[in-house]
């Protein structure tokens, strides 16, 4: 620990620069040069907080950082230092009982991280060193070591891929570790380099690399290596992510690679990635804090109420210094106010277990514990991923149970990111292999008279184009040559599952992709002869442009440039009078809910292709602001191309998508979809979702409502007023905060585009009116479903930041499956993350995975309910129990001059909330289940019940804050008055004061843990064993503790105490009807409940599973049929909806 923090300040220095040069193998670029060893960090992985030397004082730093062990902190310390009517064991053991636990269970996670960071550090690993490969220790890896790594390894540190055993300089990894894609990557060497095959060879490369400082993107990369021959001008070769060999990647399918270290030890973008996400925290966490201030300012008013009629009562000489009682000299000669203050402090002392500390930790073991259901639920399993839900943090489980906006993603979360190839049509002429009955339309409807061909020459020119233009790369199987591959064993890969859709839908046609060949493309065309294109430049995709272009060179000499986008970034880019033959076949698709993509193509000339390829060369050598130079580049080559066509695929609904919206949005909840996707799909596929029902009315703010006008602020001004004055009359105002009601006669969606909604979040300077903003909320707000289409990710976490900081501070969900919904992730109460097909970015940023969206519901419908309502009642519980516990303290300071005598042995008021009352609460967070999981599934209504923090309001506070205090005043004067005869044996002995607090102490615990018990719906054999457990050990403990004498007590004052007390038929009457008395409240509430149940009970109506039904006034109700409702909708918005119709 000590050298990596000396490395790291070494590395200072270094780190103060934008780039980092690395000399490959240590060796200087001439032999002239003297060679001067750089500091950077060593290899070694430090994931751990603590070392041996530190744990101690940087724990107990931390753990009393919290506001109720620094208070129990101080406590101590005044028993210690003032003379307490209590013994400061009452209060130190309790408070280092907590710091103990926690800083076993902190040291024993930390031992693991240490465990596990040994383990990778003493791997081995081979470093080429003089020609010769040296086995050395992983944390012995340097900046500037070429390292060889073999198949199914993991590598060390990031490394610059130098060479491979094969041939072309290609390697396959796989980065589920790091992101968890499991598919196969593609990276490549410097061609340069890729001849550098054995050690000797490897061993002989002079080079440096100019690389940027370390930063935490995975997918990001700037660099350059320049590579020095004797006599020969340097070469130098831009390096970008493709080069770029990440720590804790495997590789895979090469036998072995040669690769330089970049990056070491901590400073790899494996370990960068470690930093941890800022801490959400959630509403109950809130409602204790606010519950702690009022029982602390009740502790404050027992102790000054306490300490005040203390010297009112003292102002009586007599009481203030009786005869038997004589004061001492420095008694008298200390201050009134001194002695004021000091009682004071004796009262808080005396008071102080009426703070809860032993809550906390409680609730972190519920909260840590409880998160395990959810990974071992079944029903969340995947069969098709082999993996269930996931939870990567425990802290907001009841948060689950509070939501109130859902926003989701539509690309692989409300679909299956599944792609299949429908239709393409070139030049206006659409094909098709056959006519499907649910289409819309017919092949002849719109400007289409007859059926027809496109020209042959650009059928194969559209067919090419989606051969080329990709990122696809083959596995094949062993030993397989290109031209004799079986069909069989050819697997696709890449990055997203459109580009594979689109190659395996020209190979339908005819045209297949074959894979690469060192430089080249190969494509089998329809008379079966190979082709061959020289893959020149690759103009990577990325959401601005939201298009992909390759620049390559055929056989007869040509350059091509091929480009394939959204529509809306392809048209502006194209010959405007090609436009709509292709526009009218986009449009339809997306009306069916497809995904379209439009193809064009552009010739250049040799003197465009070496100003392109000079500008791009240029751009990729650039350390600084490399991806702004590339996009300006990239937008001046995608400019006057010729669209060819437009391709339409399909991504399925998800299973059980739509039924999973209707029953959140039956709970309560309002759902908002963002999306990149184009308006037309996005809408299709909400109409399938059911997040649109067929009577809702759309409210569009859209670039085709806004028109073509420039002053478009004065447009969306008139729209926004229009529709909030379209809205309001529906939706009575409410004072507080929005509640959930879905009682309205009309329900209102809204759409609304990234463009507009970049006019509405960042309006001009010259725009009239400044409140868009508000006005499109309350628009929202009011809205029972929302459609945001063309989001950036940025967009999307500024609608949730939006939503999140309205009024009332409504509890938000995002989800999603894809990186570019990581933003919203983040940004929302709660993040959900799906296993999907567009990696694991999502799913690692996230609170919470699960593998399918319909998991949501059961998740937040049970789990979440269960979760909230057990914390809930944990919470109330612990402050309910606490109070019954100190009021008859402080009610017996009345009986005893205000002396601040203890009514409890300190046994006693040690070991309440550690051992006699702990464990029947935890069984219960963890157990309970008030109603079956069944029903809560079943019937999202009752979800709304535990809505807007039904349960830690003030309403119950006060309820079991009043409950507490007739239980405390029950104990004591039931007791008081059993007194009254202080006579309670045959034998006329007098029972004393200690025999007084431990009846009211038998009382209290048994009533607590009763009351548990009368809340408890769900028994188990757990909750049988600690509820009774706890009170036969309550019993055991007493006679034990009574029953010795024990050597290292100065006064044996509960010396058979309990024993001789139950011995008295008195007490034992007494107890028994204190217990119903205090109880008996609690059980005519439960009757009456049970009665009024019972007569306001209805006929049990199961939901089956396709109806579409919405809450009402009295219940559920279906408008129509489900075959009646997809007709209607087939006829009025031209959709297909395959799921419905296979179900």
């Amino acid at each position: 620990m000590l050298r990596w923090s000396i490395n790291r300040f070494c590395a200072g220095e270094e780190k103060r620069v934008g780039t980092r040069t690395v000399f490959v193998g240590h060796r200087p670029v001439s032999e002239t040069d003297a060679y001067v060893e750089q500091k950077f960090c060593d290899n070694r992985i430090v994931s751990s907080k603590y070392t041996v030397w530190n744990f101690l004082p940087k724990n107990l730093f931390e753990q009393f950082r919290r506001i109720a062990n620094f208070y129990f902190l101080i406590i101590f310390l005044v028993q210690v230092i003032v003379d307490t009517p209590t013994s400061p064991i009452t209060s130190g053991l309790p408070l280092f009982f907590v710091i103990i636990v926690t800083a076993i269970k902190q040291g024993y996670e930390d031992w693991l991280r240490h465990r596990a960071d040994k383990e990778v550090n003493k791997s081995s690993v081979f470093i080429v060193e003089n020609a010769k490969q040296v086995k050395k220790h992983s944390e012995k890896i340097k900046v500037g070591d070429i390292v060889e790594v073999k198949a199914d390894e993991t590598f060390p540190c990031d490394l610059i891929f130098l060479a491979s055993s094969n041939d072309d300089g290609i390697c396959y990894v796989t980065t589920a570790s790091l992101d968890g894609e499991s598919n196969f990557k593609t990276h490549y060497a410097v061609r340069d380099t890729t001849g550098l095959r054995t050690d000797d060879d490897i061993d002989s490369l002079t080079a440096t690399i100019e690389c940027e400082q370390p930063q935490p993107d995975l997918y990001k990369f700037v660099g350059r290596i320049n590579i020095y021959r004797s006599n020969q001008e340097p070469v130098a070769r831009s390096l970008g992510p493709e080069n770029l060999l990440l720590k804790g990647s495997t590789l895979k399918n090469t036998k072995k690679i040669y690769g330089v270290a970049v990056y070491t030890g901590m400073e790899t973008k494996m370990a960068l990635n470690y930093q941890g996400k800022s801490q959400k925290r959630s509403a109950v966490e809130k409602s204790i804090n606010a519950f702690l201030i009022v029982y602390l300012c009740i502790l404050v008013s027992k102790a000054t109420v306490c300490t005040t009629l203390k010297y009112i009562w003292q102002s009586n000489p007599f009481n203030d210094e009786p005869w038997y009682n004589q004061k001492t000299i420095k008694e008298r000669d200390m201050f009134k106010i001194l002695r004021m203050f000091t009682d004071f402090l004796s009262f808080m002392v005396l008071f102080n277990f009426i703070i809860p500390v032993s809550m906390y930790v409680t609730v972190e073991m519920q909260k840590f514990l409880g998160s395990f259901f959810i990974a071992w639920d079944k029903e969340m399993y995947d069969e098709e991923i082999k993996e269930g839900a996931l939870v990567n943090t425990s802290d907001l489980n009841e948060e689950l149970g509070q939501v109130e906006y859902v926003f989701t993603d539509k690309t692989g979360t409300l679909t299956e990111n599944s792609m299949k190839f429908i239709e393409c049509c070139i030049d206006g002429h659409k094909y098709k292999d056959g006519i499907s009955e649910v289409d819309g339309f017919s092949h002849t409807d719109g400007p289409l008279k007859y059926y027809g061909k496109a020209e042959k020459c650009r059928e194969e020119l559209f067919l090419r184009a989606l051969c080329l233009c990709h990122t696809v790369q083959i596995q094949e199987g062993d030993n397989v040559d290109g031209l004799r591959i079986n069909q069989e064993r050819r697997t696709y890969i890449a990055s997203s599952p459109d580009e594979i859709a689109l190659v395996k839908g020209a190979k339908k046609y005819g045209f297949t992709f074959l894979g690469h060949e060192a430089d080249y493309m190969k494509v089998q065309n329809q008379k079966n002869e190979i082709e061959k294109y020289q893959l020149l430049h690759v103009l990577n995709f990325d959401p601005v442009r939201r298009r992909m272009s390759v620049i390559v060179k055929t056989s007869t000499g040509k350059f091509l440039l091929f480009c394939k986008g959204a529509d809306s970034s392809m048209f502006p880019r194209v010959q405007q009078d090609e436009i709509q033959q292709t526009k009218v076949h986009v449009e339809r698709n997306a009306m069916d809910g497809y995904r379209t993509l439009c193809v064009a193509f552009k010739e250049l000339t040799q003197e465009d292709y070496k100003k392109i390829n000079d500008q791009l060369s240029e751009a990729k050598m650039a350390l600084q602001d490399r991806e702004e130079k590339m996009a300006r580049i990239f937008d001046d080559i995608e400019t006057d191309m010729h669209l060819i066509g437009a391709t339409a695929v399909e991504d399925r609904l998800q299973e059980h998508a739509a039924e999973t919206i209707e029953a959140l949005q039956t709970a309560g909840m309002k759902v908002w979809v963002l999306t990149g996707d184009k308006m037309e799909t996005a809408k299709s596929t909400c109409y399938a979702s059911r997040l649109f029902q067929t009577n809702t009315e759309l409210l569009e703010l859209t670039t085709k409502t806004m028109g073509d006008s420039d002053r478009k602020e004065d447009r969306l001004h008139e729209l926004l007023l229009e529709y909030h004055k379209k809205l309001l009359p529906d939706f009575p105002k409410n004072s507080g905060k929005l509640k959930r009601s879905w009682t309205v006669s009309q329900e209102y969606g809204l759409i609304i585009d990234g463009s507009t909604l970049s006019l509405i979040l960042n309006p001009s300077q010259d725009s009239s009116s400044s409140n868009y903003k508000s006005i499109f909320l309350q628009i929202c707000l009011k809205c029972t479903a929302v459609l945001c289409c063309r989001m950036a990710p940025l967009q999307k976490a500024q609608i949730v930041r939006m939503v999140k900081n309205t009024k009332g501070n409504p509890i938000t969900l995002s989800i999603g499956d894809g990186a570019n919904d990581v933003s919203m992730i983040l940004e929302a109460h709660v993040g959900i993350g799906i296993k999907g097909k567009e990696g694991r970015q999502a799913a690692r940023n996230s609170d919470y995975a699960v593998p399918k969206f319909m998991h949501l519901r059961k998740l937040l419908l049970a789990h979440g309910h269960l979760y909230y309502v057990r914390i809930a009642h944990l919470v109330q519980y612990f402050f309910y129990k606490n109070l019954c516990f100190i009021l008859p303290q402080f009610l017996y300071q009345f009986f005893c001059g205000f002396s601040q005598q203890p009514l409890y042995d300190a046994a006693y008021l040690t070991m309440y909330n550690i051992c006699f009352t702990s464990l029947p609460i935890l069984a219960y967070s963890l157990l309970e289940q008030h109603i079956n999981i069944e029903t809560l599934t079943s019937d999202p209504r009752l979800y709304m019940k535990i809505s807007d923090n039904a349960m830690l309001q003030w309403k119950p506070f006060l309820y079991w804050t009043f409950l507490g205090a007739f239980e405390g005043l029950v104990f004591f004067f039931g007791v008081y008055f059993l007194f009254q005869n202080s006579s309670l044996e045959d034998n006329g002995k007098v029972f004393g004061n200690w025999t007084f607090g431990t009846i009211v102490f038998t009382v209290l615990v048994f009533t607590v843990t009763l009351k548990l018990a009368l809340d408890t719906r769900f028994w188990t054999w757990m909750n049988h064993f600690v509820i009774w457990g706890s009170l036969a050990f309550y019993v055991f403990f007493s006679f034990f503790w009574g029953g010795i004498i024990w050597p290292f007590l100065k006064q044996q004052r509960m010396y058979f105490v309990f024993a001789h007390m139950v011995t008295s038929v008195s007490t034992w009457l007494a107890i028994v009807l204190l217990i119903f008395i205090s109880l008996f409240p609690e059980i005519l509430l439960v009757v009456f409940k049970n009665a009024k149940r019972k007569n306001h009970q209805t006929v049990p109506f199961n939901l089956p599973m396709l109806l579409s039904y919405k809450p009402m006034e009295n219940g559920y109700t279906s408008e129509m049929k489900l075959e009646d409702a997809v007709t209607n909708l087939t006829q009025r918005c031209h959709l297909r909806i395959p799921q419905m119709q296979q179900l």
